[in-house]
């Protein structure tokens, strides 16, 4: 059984969870879908989305391959539902990870591979109790391992939920009350605007108040600083330290009138 995971602190946790022939078929899918367009998701090399990640990768940071990163989640989908290999998908309440729920039902169409959930989440839309598998200590992992099968109804249901999302062009994809909801970046910039004042202030402050603040979606701090950088360049609030650094070296303040 393959065991799919959305980031490499969830994998930590399920590594040590699942025994060692499992922990072999680990699958860590990287790609935050939260965020960003999904047009060529699917199209390899996926210039549109690799493009919109380098974008958001300040200069200072090693960057990964992306589209190497994001062509080899496209073959192994491929692979898969080629495959007889039962899937293990483990989520919870973070978007990224019920649209990788999604998109690989949707991969399942018509593939005699029998796809399994492990939820984690605390179904909550709350920023202070909501949960990612990441989030949850191993001994919790445990206590929660137990695999449900989707039945041919959900994941047609799931893989409508994928085709929706990409087809939505959306910048920024939300779970809210067990559903998708849809919006532009301003959903982050406003909040990130609250926050800044006419004084200068370390932009990671900011972005860590934007980061409790923001529903629906885990938030990174890397996408943040994105954002800030953005706002920056269209004259809405001013930056202090490399133009494309780390976020960690900025300072913010509001454009004085």
């Amino acid at each position: 059984m393959w065991h799919v995971v959305c980031g490499d602190a969830a994998a930590e946790g399920v590594h040590q969870v699942i025994d060692a022939d499992a922990a072999a078929s680990l699958r860590i899918m990287r790609d935050d879908l939260a965020v960003g367009p999904l047009v060529d998701v699917h199209q390899p090399p996926c210039l549109v989305r690799s493009t919109f990640w380098e974008t958001v990768w300040p200069d200072s940071v090693v960057a990964p391959d992306f589209s190497r990163q994001l062509a080899d989640d496209v073959k192994w989908l491929e692979h898969v539902a080629q495959g007889s290999r039962p899937i293990t998908v483990w989520h919870g309440d973070s978007a990224s990870e019920q649209l990788l729920l999604c998109r690989i039902a949707a991969a399942l169409h018509n593939a005699p591979v029998a796809l399994y959930s492990v939820p984690c989440g605390t179904h909550r839309n709350d920023v202070q109790t909501r949960r990612a598998v990441g989030q949850c200590s191993p001994e919790l992992l445990k206590k929660l391992y137990s695999p449900a099968l989707i039945l041919p109804e959900q994941q047609q249901d799931l893989a409508k939920a994928w085709h929706e999302a990409v087809e939505a062009k959306a910048g920024i994809r939300r779970w809210l009350d067990g559903g998708f909801w849809y919006s532009d970046y301003e959903t982050v910039d406003t909040i990130l605007l609250q926050h800044c004042t006419p004084e200068w202030q370390p932009l990671a402050r900011v972005i860590a108040k934007v980061m409790i603040r923001s529903e629906g979606f885990f938030a990174t701090d890397t996408f943040l600083g994105w954002r800030a950088r953005d706002l920056a360049h269209r004259g809405l609030l001013v930056l202090q330290g490399p133009e494309k650094g780390h976020y960690s070296q900025q300072m913010v303040c509001l454009p004085r009138v």
